[in-house]
């Protein structure tokens, strides 16, 4: 593929070629001495305020500029791993939109490798705010995005796109809307050294009375989809697709990419203590309350997990606890001021870990019982109105003991966390 850099003019060439699994996008510089490659990812990004209206990367040596479209068609296509060899510094503008680049890989076609595909799934709130605009990305099960644009301008006060972004969806009613700037930047651009290669072709113009100058819309609402392919495309380079309802308004490239760093320091920091955004795996299934008491011999009052969120066989599950006023143990426990006591939460914990034990074929209708527990620490009270969310993940396994390492978190703090190890005995058994 060839065409010329939106903000740069530059003639560029670019040849897409297959990645091993696992080693996601990775940008090649043919034109510079070594061919030196930029991973696309968070740690790749350079400062929005410095390299404006586009989103760029680089190595600390060699930069790339304007990979948002490009990145967005890749999501759309679910590509993981792809080598770009390009032969100048900015992605070709092409007409504007990531439809070219959608079209040229459906005609290259799309191999499945083996390796597992993996998503990053937001459990708990994030967002970024700046001035009037926000980005923000809630718990949802699939990937859905929520824009509203507004600018001093009648054909662009306001416009409204909400869709759960499918495949199907994005090449229809995403992909080919077009990058769009206002009449009065045009000089001011320029002289900035940007829009170098803009064109009525490739850029929608819009005048301050909302005329779109020698051109047509290819929707009604053109400008507010084009925000949201931006947006597709700067996610991306987390690497992985989300899962989550993105909500913004009146966001840019800038606030994009400082949600998109909120996110990896979350997902870093998240063993140490505030899990909020992590990944899971294609494989996880999930667990409603008549399922988990299929599974589990516990029932009212001491079942204590309304449902399992994520269930990994033999690695990993996620539990919640809604924890409400009316807990038999509020009514004795400190009724005053009440606290769930320390032991009912080990206990959830425990039985997470036993759902995890006895999701197995073999194991359904077998008991788990505690037999030690290890490394026990309560960091925080929990309190009436509270969501547990219980974690455990797999030790060590074997035909009849288990060991888990657990943690409960409240709205992304650890409030406690404890080793613990099961005997799996038939019914008639005993310890």
């Amino acid at each position: 593929m060839e065409g010329v850099g939106l903000h740069t003019g530059k003639s560029v060439r670019v040849e897409f070629k297959p990645a091993p699994s696992d080693s996601g996008i990775t940008f090649v510089r043919t034109d510079l001495a070594g061919s030196p490659p930029i991973v696309a990812a968070v740690a790749s990004i350079l400062d929005a305020n410095r390299r404006p209206r586009r989103t760029s990367i680089g190595n600390g040596v060699v930069e790339v500029h304007t990979i948002e479209h490009l990145m967005a068609s890749c999501f759309g296509l679910g590509i993981d791993n792809l080598l770009v060899e390009i032969s100048g510094e900015e992605v070709p503008g092409l007409d504007g939109s990531a439809h070219p680049f959608l079209e040229i890989f459906k005609q290259a076609g799309l191999q499945e490798q083996e390796a597992p595909r993996r998503v990053v799934q937001v459990r708990e709130p994030v967002w970024v705010e700046e001035d009037s605009a926000v980005v923000a990305v809630l718990p949802d099960e699939r990937f859905r995005i929520s824009y509203t644009l507004s600018y001093p301008v009648p054909s662009l006060s306001s416009q409204y796109f909400s869709a759960a972004v499918t495949p199907q969806i994005f090449e229809s009613q995403v992909a080919p809307s077009r990058t769009f700037c206002l009449a009065q930047e045009v000089e001011a651009l320029r002289k900035t050294g940007l829009g170098k290669g803009a064109t009525y072709e490739n850029t929608v113009v819009v005048d301050g009375n909302g005329k779109i100058l020698n051109n047509h819309l290819r929707y009604p609402d053109e400008f507010v989809r084009h925000k949201v392919l931006d947006l597709i495309g700067d996610l991306y380079l987390l690497g992985r697709p989300l899962q989550g309802h993105v909500l913004a308004i009146r966001s840019g490239h800038a606030l994009n990419l400082k949600l998109l760093q909120r996110l990896r320091q979350m997902m870093e920091r998240g063993r140490e203590g505030g899990i909020k955004a992590t990944y899971i795996e294609p494989e996880a299934t999930s667990l409603d309350i008549f399922a988990i008491q299929r599974i589990l011999p516990h029932r009212y009052p001491f079942l204590l997990v309304d449902k399992v969120v994520e269930l990994v066989p033999e690695r990993r599950a996620v539990g919640i606890k809604n924890v409400t006023i009316n807990e038999p143990f509020f009514a004795g426990h400190f009724p005053k001021r009440p606290v769930m006591p320390g032991v009912m939460i080990i206990e959830a914990l425990a039985q997470v870990g036993g759902i995890l034990l006895l999701n197995k074929p073999e194991n359904l209708g077998k008991y788990a019982y505690f037999v030690a527990m290890d490394s026990v620490r309560f960091r925080r009270t929990v309190l009436p109105g509270d969501t547990l969310t219980l974690e455990a993940e797999v030790l060590k396994i074997r035909s009849k003991t288990g060991q888990m390492r657990t943690r409960a978190l409240v709205e992304g703090r650890v409030v406690a966390e404890a080793d613990l190890m099961f005997a799996l005995l038939e019914g008639d058994e005993k310890l």
